[in-house]
């Protein structure tokens, strides 16, 4: 049956609109995005389809755009499309950080950082630098691999937030294996870090590791 003939209230279009996209589920707001189906089946079934084929919503959204145009019903259009949502989400989640301090919306930068690094194959260890209301001024990748293969170089951290006049920092990397639980490594660069903001008169205000879902605060376990 097509999606037209639905009830009105089970429609995915009509129902955002009465009860609001959190209302729908994935497939739902997948769908709305995909707009038609194919043949013999509607944009609902596709999408469930889809979302089974690469294993959830995030998966799909992170496949590479040769992965993505393989399935069946997408293409190069639809890949752009869907970057350019990603994008507008991740600049959306940068203004709100820029319009008031990063701990007065705890939950926008968790989500902020979620749409950074929650998709990287690779550990991507980054810094929000803040002002002194605690503001975002820039956020920047700035090493790449695993903590203990990859040099984190927290005077290369310090140096940047002199030459951009900030105040104070959080400091961010990715488990792409899934796993949130910091590592000794996580605690000891942690250390390192902060102890070389101390000289600069710069608070480290958090180091948060996201993996999968989840994003874990050092500083709410006592580690900062």
């Amino acid at each position: 049956m097509a999606i037209r003939d639905w009830p009105a209230d089970e429609r995915p279009r009509e129902k955002l609109l009465q009860r609001g996209a959190a209302a729908l589920a994935d497939a739902e707001l997948l769908a709305i995005f995909l707009r038609t189906g194919v043949k013999g089946k509607s944009a609902v079934d596709l999408a469930r389809e889809l979302l089974v084929e690469h294993g959830g919503l995030s998966a799909l959204m992170a496949a590479s755009q040769e992965r993505f145009c393989r399935s069946h019903g997408l293409g190069d259009a639809k890949f752009v499309q869907l970057q350019a949502v990603v994008e507008m989400s991740r600049r959306y989640l940068a203004e709100e950080l820029r319009q008031r301090p990063v701990f007065a919306s705890a939950a926008a930068t968790r989500q902020f950082l979620l749409a950074q690094l929650r998709q990287e194959v690779r550990e991507v260890f980054a810094v929000l630098y803040l002002d002194n209301q605690h503001g975002l001024l820039l956020y920047e990748p700035l090493f790449y691999g695993t903590i203990d293969g990859a040099a984190v170089y927290p005077r290369e951290i310090a140096r940047r937030a002199l030459e951009l006049h900030a105040a104070a920092l959080i400091v961010a990397h990715n488990h792409p294996s899934g796993v949130a639980e910091p590592s000794d490594a996580d605690v000891r660069i942690t250390k390192r870090i902060r102890e070389a903001l101390a000289l600069l008169d710069i608070r480290l205000l958090d180091h948060c590791v996201v993996a999968g879902p989840e994003v874990i605060s050092l500083a709410e376990r006592g580690l900062v």
